[in-house]
């Protein structure tokens, strides 16, 4: 099943746990105007057929103090599956790693790495470097946060 597949209360069920994972199948009954039974069996669906791949609490950053943001640009020294793979298992294990993308262009992976503040950074930074077969890395810090939406447009 495909998103063009989805009909109609299917998306307003994901808009809905989009915005508010914490809203109880009867909420979302009375919001879509179905019932119980029906909310439940297309949630677990939704659920088993992979557009609902987990359920997490978005928290404050300020709140737990991690305040740096920056997105590091890594350029690898050489680009066989074995380089490739084997950064991608190492880049797991660093917990300031929010998200890890293999890119196309001049670049070959960027990272959103989230820290309490430079010296966190730094910190992060220096253990990166030990990781082999890195050619460089160039990291731009977030200023200021215009936008951050964790919601799809269906």
């Amino acid at each position: 099943m495909s998103a063009s597949e989805l009909d109609p209360t299917d998306i307003e069920i994901l808009k809905l746990l989009q915005k508010n994972a914490t809203l109880t199948n009867k909420d979302i009954s009375y919001r879509v105007h179905k019932s119980l039974a029906t909310i439940h069996e297309r949630i677990r669906r939704l659920k088993t057929q992979g557009y609902i791949l987990r359920t997490v609490a978005i928290l404050n950053k300020k709140k737990i103090n991690k305040m740096l943001t920056a997105f590091s640009q890594v350029v690898l020294d050489d680009h066989t599956a074995e380089t490739l793979t084997s950064f991608e298992r190492d880049i797991l294990e660093f917990p300031e790693v929010m998200e890890c993308f293999q890119m196309s262009g001049s670049f070959d992976f960027i990272l959103r790495v989230c820290t309490r503040d430079m010296e966190e950074y730094h910190d992060f930074y220096r253990r990166l470097g030990t990781l082999p077969r890195i050619f460089s890395v160039q990291s731009f810090f977030v200023m200021s946060e215009i936008k951050s939406d964790t919601a799809y447009s269906l």
